[in-house]
């Protein structure tokens, strides 16, 4: 696999009243060219800061630490180089924000300026990138990544405000303000969120497509353990900050070895079953984790070691390659 991402111990702090909290906590994961990674955990599981931490959009007064190398294509940079995303400078990460690596935000209306016309905002990220061209050519440029993300009649909605197209409409104008400039990597914060089923499929579809045209690398973010089954080549399940699975996608979803993604797959909705399997409690707050294992107050499975420390994401006896849990009780 060739490597388009390299996380290596992770970790984001917020300092609040009661000091400081971590919801990234020492995360390590690869992304391969093309490949498209899943997060998938509930909300407060840490999936959005570790997102806005790889962009270095992370709240004011957070600190970072750990390495994230970013690799780039070969016609961006025939030397070899790369860059560490939580080191680089703000000019730096300006630089590489669009070019080299860009997100879809989980609310369009609010990523984008409801006062500028879509079209404009698309141009923004070629013309930073790419100054040297000229007006007209922008313009082509845009109208390319507005058709590139399936939006019927180009021109008419590049002349359009975000308030006048649909909700599937914007967050393909999103997809296309993401991809302008061509990096080469996505990052997808629940861009399916807010959409019905229909229009769900339609950029669950879109997306895979222009990754594989594109061989674009995908880390996609969801709750919904349906959606990223659909997308994703391998899965990494976060709990309070920390991932505590991940894997082959299959084999995730077929044999999950952590009580958590087994509980997370109890509780998707099925047409076989009437009612729904939550898991009981909620997921604790960052300035009040249990000792050892964070799962463990909402665990069934429960014993006394795992109060004594936070387990190693370890290899399960019989499991796939690259298929590790962070479970005392993987044998």
């Amino acid at each position: 696999m060739t490597v388009k991402l390299d996380v290596r111990a992770l970790t984001v702090e917020l300092p609040t009243r009661v000091g400081w909290v971590r919801p990234v906590n020492e995360v390590d994961f690869l992304l391969g060219e093309g490949e498209t990674l899943g997060i998938v955990g509930e909300s407060g599981s840490g999936k959005t800061m570790l997102a806005l931490a790889l962009m270095g959009l992370e709240p004011p007064g957070a600190h970072r630490h750990g390495e994230a190398w970013l690799y780039p294509r070969a016609r961006h940079d025939s030397d070899g180089n790369r860059w560490n995303l939580i080191a680089a400078a703000d000019p730096e990460m300006r630089a590489l924000r669009g070019r080299e690596i860009s997100m879809i935000f989980q609310e369009p209306m609010t990523a984008f300026n409801p006062v500028i016309r879509v079209g404009v905002q698309i141009e923004e990220a070629i013309r930073i990138h790419e100054p040297h061209l000229d007006g007209s050519e922008i313009g082509r440029r845009a109208l390319e990544a507005i058709d590139r993300a399936a939006i019927p009649e180009p021109a008419l909605r590049a002349r359009q405000y975000p308030h006048q197209l649909s909700g599937g409409l914007r967050q393909r104008a999103l997809i296309a303000m993401a991809l302008a400039a061509a990096p080469g990597m996505l990052i997808a914060d629940e861009p399916t969120t807010a959409l019905d089923v229909t229009v769900q499929k339609q950029i669950l579809d879109l997306l895979q497509t222009l990754s594989h045209d594109l061989k674009l690398s995908l880390l996609f973010i969801t709750h919904d353990l349906g959606v990223v089954d659909q997308i994703a080549d391998r899965i990494a399940v976060m709990y309070a900050g920390r991932i505590v699975e991940q894997g082959p996608a299959r084999e995730v979803l077929s044999h999950p070895c952590h009580p958590y993604t087994e509980g997370l797959l109890r509780a998707r909705p099925r047409l076989q079953r009437q009612k729904l399997e939550p898991i009981p409690g909620v997921v604790p707050a960052l300035e009040a984790l249990p000792p050892g294992c964070a799962f463990a107050p909402r665990c069934s499975l429960r014993v006394r070691g795992c109060d004594a420390r936070v387990p190693d994401l370890a290899r399960a006896s019989g499991a796939a390659e690259g298929h590790r849990a962070r479970c005392i009780l993987v044998p």
